[in-house]
């Protein structure tokens, strides 16, 4: 899932929101072979396994995330030749010491679950239920959308990411001790209001909303509930104990707790409630067993021709960037299934990562050599457990003969800048993404590109180097642009992410897409530049939502380009109405979405992403007197509050109904205060926050505000 995370010394909150909703993350990968690449050897199956090296090499990646990554507990396990030869981790208990942990501590695996239900559906191909190949409304007859090329999808195309969906509907999925499935059963009423941004099957960019069919296709078609379905056609034919969703019934003291830094006790279970998509729990050792039946090592129950099926280049099949060295190549479900830099040594490979908001993990297989490891966190990010377990196994191949040595990391100089021709002029302009345009420019051969992949590129220059390429100031990232046959112009990166102490990671993308002239009318405009820099909040998002511990995917400011023909990366089509135009393939095109906005009085609304805003004109502010009461509309979840000088440094104290609470946020949007994550009813108010109440409809919060 979905790609929000949370890497505390490194970066802040909210990029690491908007890294995890838009990193479906891999290693790099590449069907370039490497002449001078060390040579495999076959070891003996029957020989001893080696680990002592990939154990302390475990643990040194654990230990780096520990200390630079925000992870609070690891796990890693691998399996050769259908056995566990290696397994453990650490986690931090309450005051911070850090433990073994048990081998039977679940984790949730975020979208490495896209695994299970893909593998589900794929056995229905093998019994002749699921043709991959016919439509989807073949299975499932009330799926509609406002858009008639919806009847060309079908079930590879779920798999495979190239659908052409908007990208994910997060509205309440992912809560606190809450296995509430609305989104889940609206999901066809959403669809059905919404549009294709491509021709099916035109190319391939990560689609949660994907995978929630997918798990409603597999229970249409099996008459059974996916998690049943599930545990009898996976779990128990496999011996997998500790697989489960949160619909399961089991002992939740299991699960590896999460926690936040400077919040002393855990957070309550977290609930990913798309269960197809990303609401899998389970453990390493139980992932990799679930790996074999990937690999075709289990044809009683999936067929070693579906196993390898799911295993080809789908995303050769459309428009994609031309670079062979990338950490996205779509399979059926895998992320990449031929995985960098196990190409170099002939060794082919797949993975797949997944991201909740605090959990995190990833899974590589090497289907050939019926090997696999998977490794999963309470805090970070995929990108890193990859990028980990990359850097685990190689070690293992190594200390038991499979390769001879593990190449070196790359090293990059500063660039040589060189004369640049005058027709690559033309690629300056207005360019969108997702939820932002941009100008660009190109002066004296250069460009100034701001940060990258949630900072993770971080913003430099980038200097003609001839072959029409700009290389960055460290060497790591390169800049051109495609003419693609979709009609598109795209500023294409490469780039050799550096994860200090852990390694890099090769990815390459597109970044943006170039923008055609949109006049606006002049009634229009003036609509929209009354709008700009505003921030509309979401209404409709439960209280214990984990989305309250980083809001950005809860708020929605208003941002024009120059010309005032955009909002958001959305062209805008009248006062009211703005529509998406990305169509970007690999990453940046994931996740986008309209901008639809009605009135009610004098109270302006947003329709976006699947859920309700309201303009921050219309938030008043929180009463500053000694009690006062807040009552939850039937309208929707939550009211938010200005919090006015005259309360600035007051103690709030809220009488809170169940299942209701309260979040606070200083002036620059940090939480301060989160009753249900925190186990509090009490907060001290900053200067120019804002405190959001929630509940059921109709319930009323009595509050009290003291002074110091």
């Amino acid at each position: 899932m979905t790609q929000p995370t949370h890497v505390w010394k490194k970066t802040s909150t909210a990029a690491l929101v908007a890294l995890l909703l838009a990193l479906p993350v891999a290693e790099g990968q590449s069907s370039a072979q490497n002449v001078n690449a060390p040579t495999a050897t076959q070891a003996q199956a029957t020989a001893p396994k080696n680990v002592a090296q990939a154990q302390a090499k475990a643990q040194e990646m654990i230990e780096a995330l520990m200390a630079n990554y925000g992870v609070t507990g690891a796990q890693y396990a691998i399996r050769d030749g259908g056995k566990v030869v290696l397994s453990g981790g650490t986690t931090l208990d309450d005051s911070g010491n850090k433990q073994k942990i048990d081998a039977g501590s679940m984790f949730g695996i975020g979208s490495v679950s896209k695994m299970y239900v893909t593998a589900s559906a794929m056995m229905l191909v093998d019994e002749g239920k699921i043709d991959l190949d016919k439509p989807l409304t073949t299975y499932i007859s009330d799926f509609k959308m406002a858009d008639e090329r919806y009847k060309q999808i079908t079930p590879r195309m779920l798999m495979n990411h190239s659908a052409g969906l908007y990208g994910s509907h997060y509205k309440n999925t992912i809560l606190m001790n809450d296995n509430d499935t609305q989104n889940y059963d609206q999901l066809l009423s959403n669809l059905s209001k919404q549009r294709l941004k491509s021709d099916p099957g035109e190319y391939s960019v990560y689609a949660n909303d994907g995978f929630q069919l997918l798990e409603l296709l597999v229970e249409r078609v099996s008459g059974m509930g996916y998690t049943e379905f599930l545990q009898k056609r996976v779990s128990e034919p496999l011996g997998l104990k500790s697989t489960k969703t949160p619909l399961d019934t089991f002992d939740r003291s299991v699960l590896e707790p999460v926690r936040l830094p400077g919040v002393p006790n855990a957070l309550p279970d977290e609930n990913a409630n798309i269960l197809g998509t990303g609401g899998v729990y389970s453990t390493t050792e139980e992932m990799t067993l679930f790996s074999e039946l990937l690999s075709g090592k289990h044809p009683e129950l999936l067929s070693a021709e579906s196993a390898e099926a799911m295993l080809q280049p789908e995303y050769r099949s459309g428009v994609w960037v031309p670079d062979t060295n990338n950490a996205f190549g779509y399979g059926l479900g895998w992320d990449s299934v031929d995985l960098e830099p196990f190409g170099q040594y002939n060794i082919r490979a797949a993975t797949k990562g997944g991201d909740t908001i605090m959990y995190h993990s990833a899974l590589i297989t090497l289907p050939d050599d019926d090997l696999s490891i998977a490794f999963t966190t309470s805090g970070g990010s995929s990108i890193f457990n990859t990028t980990s377990a990359t850097n685990i196994l190689l070690q293992y191949l190594k200390e038991n003969g499979k390769i001879t040595n593990i190449l070196p990391e790359k090293t990059f100089e500063k660039p040589v800048k060189q004369t640049m021709p005058d027709d690559l002029n033309k690629y300056a302009g207005l360019y969108g993404t997702v939820g932002e345009t941009r100008e660009l420019a190109i002066q004296n051969g250069e460009i100034k590109m701001p940060a990258m992949m949630s900072d993770l590129i971080p913003a430099q220059t980038y200097v003609y180097t001839g072959d029409r390429e700009f290389t960055s100031e460290d060497g790591r990232s390169v800049l051109s642009f495609d003419e693609q046959t979709n009609g598109h112009t795209y500023i294409r990166v490469s780039s050799q992410v550096e994860l200090p102490s852990l390694g890099s990671s090769r990815m390459a993308f597109y970044e943006a897409q170039k923008l055609d002239a949109n006049p606006v009318e002049a009634s229009a405009k003036a609509a929209w530049t009354q709008r700009e820099g505003k921030t509309f909040y979401a209404l409709d998002e439960k209280i214990n939502s984990f989305f309250y511990i980083a809001p950005s995917v809860l708020l929605k400011t208003v941002s024009l380009d120059a010309s005032g023909g955009y909002a958001n990366g959305a062209k805008i089509v009248d006062a009211d109405h703005a529509v998406n135009v990305a169509e970007i393939p690999v990453m940046n095109g994931r996740d986008v979405f309209d901008l639809d906005f009605s009135r009610e009085g004098d109270i302006e609304y947003l329709q976006a992403d699947g859920r309700t805003y309201v303009s921050e004109d219309s938030i008043n502010p929180l009463y500053a007197g000694h009690s006062s009461v807040v009552t939850i509309p039937a309208s929707g979840s939550v009211r938010w509050f200005n919090i006015p000088t005259v309360a600035a440094g007051k103690t709030l104290t809220a009488e809170l109904p169940e299942g209701a609470g309260f979040a606070v946020y200083d002036a620059d949007g940090a939480p301060v205060a989160l009753s249900i994550a925190m186990g509090t009813n009490t907060a001290v108010l900053p200067e120019g926050g804002k405190i959001v109440f929630g509940g059921k409809a109709g319930d009323v919060v009595k509050v009290t505000l003291e002074s110091k």
